[in-house]
């Protein structure tokens, strides 16, 4: 088998989770992936695809989902064993700080010549401080990197220094750091594509689906995700990638959208492989309703469930719209808090009136389900706030009649803030306290023992402890809710109930023993609790199968599959490897 010319490789958060006793918490309760974040970006797809197209073979090691799967799996004997002319790490969601850098520490005492290479936002950010890393070589800039990486891939095949790389950070031979300008920002999206059948063929050409798998449980759950849009018109104050965050990041002052009918094939291309439900990422109105009307009249009559996301409420002729052309479709929405006077300071103007017009507007047009957001840590929320969102809650499910398909969910704005957003980069002026402020500072962070320590912030309302203690009761205040509802089983409700009680009991040991205990006594008793420590990780303040749509036993269309299998497989025998990556 042929030498990848880049292996990407998505890293664990933290890079030793497995031999290490830390208490996540619910900082990942309501996304897919597990607390020490194994799914990757949805970019490495899109990279791989392009590059493929343009004769370069990749290939795509989830390094933390084979670690999640298996306690087995090496990662350092994986990544020692596997040469590739160049690797690539993301750095894209912050969290993965420490667990980035421990990989490409590893790459480079495995493969002391072979070029490391980063990106995502959080490289992008600290890309100044991220270079001076003796594991990294290289840094692609911005939200847009795909042509950058391109040219740096054939500056290093043909040896020559990158100097008219856009967008590119740089060490050169003697050790001197360069940055490039950041000159490549495409006004559109027409240069990518979702990288779907070209995840099958690698998996096909390199004997490897674990290693390709989104996150932990996907083959479980094959969901499907198509991106809409890169950048954004909203000023949510908390958020890396609003409007000044793009800005910031990619000097990108407008959204660049994919072409609605090229979305709508995307659509069509993951239905044939996947039953599962199709996210639609990004606000489809951010474009205008001219854009979201085409796409809706493309993709008409796929079957199966689509999520759509909503930045903002939902007139009762869009929802009949959606209604029409995606007959199956669920809800993400949102509000963050119920509180207009919090939500005007996130940036969300919009009403009360407005969110409960939007959830009565889209169940009477017959939405499968309708997933409502609250979090907690946010400007101007205080602890009584945060709580009253689950009377909140109750309120709209008293007014919808109890219609159990709403699904309120509320989590910990944790365990960062983001970069780049207004609140990190004027705290003072949102409230915030900020404990990490470098690269570095992140990077330690996650070294210590609860997600209440990790948090890099506190608000002049709410102190960590405040935050930590009134998470674990909105989760169960909201926990009951559903029971009371039938939202959730009595069952998984008491499960949920166990589970935050025994979160509680945890963090209060541990606060005593880093009060009373030496460093060493710390990591002993640590250790010695990780089995519970670890039961109580998952699923803390919500069951994470809430956040899951039913596909039936078999979720993947085998014969599309079968299909598409025989085909590369053919074109593997019949010589024609350009197109699997070998021209």
């Amino acid at each position: 088998m042929s030498v990848p010319d880049l292996t990407f490789l998505h890293p664990p958060s933290l890079y030793d989770f497995r031999r290490r006793a830390t208490l996540w918490g619910p900082i990942s309760d309501v996304v897919p992936s597990t607390p020490i974040y194994d799914m990757y970006p949805i970019g490495f797809a899109a990279l791989s695809d392009y590059l493929e197209r343009h004769g370069f073979r990749t290939r795509i090691v989830n390094l933390a989902v084979r670690m999640v799967r298996s306690d087995r799996f090496d990662a350092e004997r994986f990544i020692a064993r596997h040469p590739s002319r160049a690797f690539g790490i993301d750095l894209h969601w912050l969290p993965h700080a420490q667990g980035a850098l421990e990989v490409a520490r590893i790459v480079r005492e495995h493969h002391p010549g072979t070029p490391i290479i980063f990106g995502g936002f959080s490289a992008t950010y600290y890309h100044d401080e991220l270079i001076r890393y003796p594991q990294v070589d290289y840094i692609v800039r911005g939200d847009s990197t795909e042509e950058p990486l391109r040219m740096l891939l054939e500056c290093l095949r043909d040896g020559r220094e990158p100097v008219d790389v856009p967008n590119l950070t740089w060490k050169d031979a003697r050790g001197e750091i360069h940055v490039n300008p950041q000159t490549y920002l495409p006004a559109d999206l027409s240069h990518i594509r979702p990288g779907f059948l070209q995840m099958v063929r690698s998996v096909i050409r390199d004997r490897d689906l674990i290693s390709c798998v989104p996150f932990a449980h996907w083959l479980e759950y094959p969901i499907m995700a198509t991106l809409t849009v890169r950048g954004c018109t909203q000023h949510c104050s908390v958020c890396g990638g609003c409007a000044e965050g793009h800005v910031r990041m990619s000097g990108r002052e407008r959204p660049a959208f994919r072409d609605p009918e090229d979305l709508a094939r995307d659509v069509r291309e993951a239905r044939r492989l996947s039953k599962g439900p199709i996210f639609i990422l990004g606000e489809l109105r951010l474009a205008g309703m001219d854009y979201a009307r085409r796409f809706l009249r493309a993709v008409q009559g796929v079957p199966g469930p689509f999520m759509l996301e909503f930045f903002w409420p939902v007139p009762r002729d869009y929802a009949e719209e959606l209604a029409a052309a995606l007959p199956d479709f669920i809800v993400e929405f949102s509000p963050d808090s119920h509180d207009p006077t919090v939500r005007q300071a996130l940036g969300k103007g919009y009403s009360n009136e407005g969110i409960e017009e939007t959830v009565r507007n889209c169940l009477d047009v017959g939405c499968r389900r309708f997933d409502l957001f609250f979090m907690i840590g946010l400007p101007k929320q205080t602890a009584a706030s945060a709580l009253e969102t689950v009377d909140y809650c109750e309120h709209l499910l008293q007014k919808l009649g109890g219609d159990r398909r709403l699904v309120p969910f509320t989590a910990p704005l944790a365990p960062f803030l983001d970069p780049g957003s207004p609140a990190f980069e004027h705290p003072d002026r949102f409230g915030y306290r900020l404990f990490c402020r470098t690269l570095e500072d992140h990077r330690r962070a996650l070294l210590a023992p609860t997600w209440k320590h990790i948090l890099s912030y506190e608000t002049v309302w709410m102190d960590r402890d405040t935050i930590a203690a009134t998470t674990y009761e909105a989760g169960r205040r909201l926990n009951a809710l559903k029971a009371r509802y039938g939202i959730i089983s009595p069952e998984k409700a008491a499960e949920t109930e166990e589970r935050i009680r025994q979160a509680t009991a945890l963090m209060a040991h541990i606060d005593r023993l880093l009060a009373t205990s030496s460093p060493e006594e710390v990591e002993r008793e640590m250790l010695r609790l990780k089995p519970q420590i670890d039961r109580a990780n998952t699923s803390t303040v919500c069951d994470k199968t809430e956040l899951d749509v039913p596909v039936g036993r078999l979720p993947f269309n085998v014969g599309e599959l079968t299909k598409v299998g025989v085909r590369e497989v053919w074109r593997m025998i019949t010589g024609d490897g350009r197109r699997m990556g070998h021209g």
